[in-house]
């Protein structure tokens, strides 16, 4: 089973398109990394619905 995946955001600050991968093993998480464009926090929340399925919120550090 891959506990990883990548996937696709925009970042919250200066909008560009970044590929981020996605430990899903932990459950839900909530974790910090920078964007590799312009280098802004970008908080993720890591979180699985009901049917398992991933979901990512990318915000802002100061939302």
């Amino acid at each position: 089973m891959n506990y990883q995946e990548e996937i696709i955001i925009v970042c919250p600050y200066c909008g560009e398109s970044i590929n981020v991968v996605v430990d899903t093993s932990s459950g839900t998480q909530e974790y910090y990394e920078d964007c590799q464009v312009c280098c802004a926090p970008i908080l993720f929340t890591v979180s699985l619905d009901e049917a398992g399925e991933l979901c990512l919120e990318a915000k802002r550090d100061d939302e």
